[in-house]
């Protein structure tokens, strides 16, 4: 059955099917345990078994359970700081080494695609839509910052008229078109990397969570029934990794974000509200992000929780968000509802580094996890083999813990309403 011992959605609902694996039963002893079975982890397994070394991953649920599997499965470029802000922290060189390894990212996704056959709808083509004009001012100079500064010819301006036959809502006051960001299936891709992963050798055990670790000379990750050793350690849980490691955990929050999908609308309704069939995101710190399925459903997102909470009519929540951008979808229903973790960072980029000498760590996408996933699996795979100047690139951004102690997170709940009012100013 698709989806089995997934979180109900309509990814799991349409997901490809999926081999079981055996939870850790034993002690084993290898080169690399790798803790965490999403994008991170298995890029990372897959990238390691290619260079030889004998690799073991465990996933306290199943494969691509977490935010790999319920994400808004929209790829996108840059990062969420812009690249000038980026300069400011890690200087020119740096930043542009950053922006030439986030469109690796691109690459390194396109190609696991279509080596490994993975079956996940992959489209290219993204609009960015502004509801202000300050909104659009700003994507005026992100183009202009990514052409002139960086050399990105994909992206180009869209006036009103432009969205709008793109978009059938009048919404937007104009956009920005980017051809080098795009759309898939999110719990196929991971599905699709966890298969490639145990053809190239990778030895995955679902049910295992990692209860305890040791992080001396020679890591160990121990579950409930079971021991694996290793040379390296490599910690992929991103927001599900909990408090295994508190230091990790203070540089990230878990924040919920949510999707819901319409009854299915018919081939030529979905297509007339995005004729383009691009994914769609608005612009607000808090935004709203949305595509059409080939089951010809519109796939709409957003309505996070920054408190741990989940409201109980968040169906309703998202419907009303939906109906002010297409209110033609008034009569329209919800067949799904469904949400997961994702982590942010407190400057909105990637969080990787080391414990020692033989740990590695990949967290906080902040966003941007479904390309920064697959490039901080061939990084860690690179800084094991002893070449780890691109690693450190991004370990040389600077990540502060979330402020606040215990009260860390009415904090944030307090500072996102402010920026949510920030977005309707």
């Amino acid at each position: 059955m698709a989806g089995r011992g997934h979180p109900r959605s309509w990814y799991s609902e349409t997901a490809l099917p999926q081999p079981d694996h055996p939870p850790l039963a034993g002690d084993l002893r290898c080169d690399v345990c790798i803790v965490g079975g999403g994008y991170t982890g298995l890029s990372a397994a897959l990238h390691l078994a290619e260079r030889g070394y004998d690799t073991v991953l465990l996933e306290a649920e199943r494969i691509g359970w977490g935010a790999s599997g319920r994400n808004g499965g929209q790829i996108v470029t840059a990062y969420n700081p812009s690249m000038g802000t980026m300069e400011g922290w890690v200087g020119k060189d740096d930043a542009r080494l950053l922006w030439e390894l986030g469109e690796e990212s691109k690459r390194i996704l396109a190609d696991r695609v279509e080596r490994h056959a993975i079956d996940c709808d992959l489209r290219w083509g993204y609009v960015l839509a502004a509801l202000k004009r300050r909104q659009l001012a700003g994507l005026r100079d992100l183009e202009a910052e990514w052409s002139e500064g960086y050399g990105y010819q994909e992206a180009r301006l869209l006036d009103r008229d432009e969205i709008r036959s793109m978009v059938a809502s009048d919404a937007y006051v104009g956009g920005l078109f980017d051809g080098g960001s795009g759309q898939l299936h999110p719990l196929n891709y991971a599905i699709g990397l966890g298969r490639a992963a145990t053809g190239a050798g990778v030895r995955i055990f679902e049910g295992s969570r990692v209860e305890r670790l040791e992080t001396g000379t020679t890591p160990a990750a121990h579950t409930a029934a079971g021991t694996v050793r290793a040379d390296y350690l490599i910690l992929a849980g991103n927001a599900y990794l909990g408090g295994l490691v508190p230091e990790l955990a203070a540089k990230i929050m878990p924040v919920a974000t949510y999707m819901i999908a319409t009854e299915p609308l018919g081939e030529e309704r979905a297509t007339s509200l995005i004729p383009c069939g691009h994914a769609v995101a608005d612009v607000n710190f808090v935004l709203n992000y949305y595509r059409r399925s080939p089951d010809h459903r519109l796939l709409f997102g957003g309505g996070v929780s920054y408190s741990g909470l989940d409201r109980p009519d968040l169906k309703r929540i998202l419907r009303r968000t939906m109906l002010r951008y297409f209110p033609q979808l008034a009569d329209s229903g919800i067949d799904h509802c469904w949400g997961g973790h994702v982590a942010i960072t407190l400057n909105r980029t990637p969080h990787f580094g080391r414990i020692g000498s033989s740990i590695f760590f990949a967290q906080g996408y902040s966003g941007h996890g479904v390309a920064l996933t697959g490039l901080a699996g061939k990084l860690i795979a690179e800084a094991v083999g002893g070449t780890a100047e691109r690693f450190d690139v991004f370990a040389r951004l600077p990540h502060q813990r979330f402020p606040g102690g215990p009260a860390r997170m009415p904090l944030l709940v307090l500072a996102m309403a402010w920026f949510r009012l920030r977005d309707l100013l």
